[in-house]
């Protein structure tokens, strides 16, 4: 794989970066002509902006191995890469059968937020209700009209279905049964006019939580609303979250490697690089300190790189 001598300057993410800096917005914005790189632009922008910089949180075991991306007939989800394995089984309605696994977007921004609570406040009792509400609708997610069903949905599905993940070490495999959460998210009925879509709170399962506090991933929630209907995007970010600032040094991984991690489903190469392509540049735009080199031919250079969020912001949040 040929080498970029400045990762910074390769490929149009780093550019973007740094014409918005340097000549603002406006100016970047005249550099693209199509709608997926104006998307780009503009979510940089808005993380570039970002004055609060709030934290979101995310299991870390989810870097490595993540929900799938569309509805899917199976009953057990099966993810593995490198030393981390994740399976989720569904959970069974009153009649044992299968609810189904939890996928997309809105799955992944409903787990951040039970997640980014859980730690914030340290305890593994969750307020729902209005603040979860609140958050989706922050997060451009508005938990009514078209979307109330697919909320609704998965919500049922996180709020059943069971997971163990895998943790190998070079002398022993470590494992952490349980599930997302104790208490079902949603009441046994529901007449969306007469109803709340959530119960006032839930505990996540005593297991799920202990390795969260254990192993978590600190994100930038500004980066997470720009991405929040993309959940290709969305496991690209906290992918890339997680390993670039833990590098020591420059790291090649293949377009094989990648798609054998979140694109198993694609029989063609050809395909996966072609639809992830879109994503792996949104992510990159929505993580302004990420060095990180694009070769469409062969695949990504990943360079150590700054955290989206500094460590003394952890430390004071």
């Amino acid at each position: 794989m040929t080498r970029a001598s400045d990762p910074l300057r390769m490929g149009a993410m780093g550019q973007v970066h740094h014409l918005i800096l340097t000549h603002g917005i406006e100016a970047a914005r005249r550099t693209v002509d199509n709608r997926a790189d104006r998307l780009c632009v503009e979510a940089a922008y808005e993380v570039l902006s970002d004055e609060q910089a709030n934290i979101g949180i995310t299991h870390a075991g989810f870097a490595m191995a993540a929900l799938p991306h569309k509805q899917t007939s199976e009953t057990i989800w099966e993810r593995e890469s490198g030393r981390v394995k994740l399976l989720v089984e569904s959970g069974l309605d009153t009649n044992r059968k299968p609810i189904g696994i939890p996928y997309g977007s809105i799955a992944r921004m409903i787990l951040l937020y039970l997640q980014t609570q859980a730690v914030k406040t340290r305890s593994r009792e969750v307020e729902l209700g209005a603040s979860m509400n609140a958050w989706l609708g922050a997060m451009g997610i508005a938990a009514g009209g078209k979307t109330y069903q697919i909320v609704r949905e998965q919500s049922r599905r996180i709020s059943r279905c069971r997971l163990t993940f895998f943790r190998r070490t070079e002398n022993a495999e470590l494992v952490t049964n349980g599930a997302f959460i104790r208490d079902a998210i949603l009441p046994l009925d529901s007449t969306p006019a007469q109803l709340p879509l959530w119960q006032e709170r839930v505990r996540l399962d005593e297991g799920f939580y202990q390795s969260l506090i254990e192993h978590p991933l600190p994100l930038r929630e500004e980066a997470v609303r720009q991405i929040s209907s993309r959940s290709m995007a969305i496991d690209l970010y906290i992918w890339l979250a997680y390993r670039l600032h833990a590098l020591t040094e420059s790291v090649e991984v293949s377009w094989h490697a990648l798609r054998k991690q979140f694109g198993e489903g694609y029989k063609e190469l050809r395909y996966f690089r072609r639809d992830v392509l879109p994503s792996l540049k949104l992510a990159l735009a929505v993580y302004p300190e990420a060095r990180v080199a694009v070769d469409e031919r062969q695949g990504l250079i990943l360079y150590p790189s700054s955290p989206p969020v500094p460590e003394r912001k952890i430390l004071v949040s």
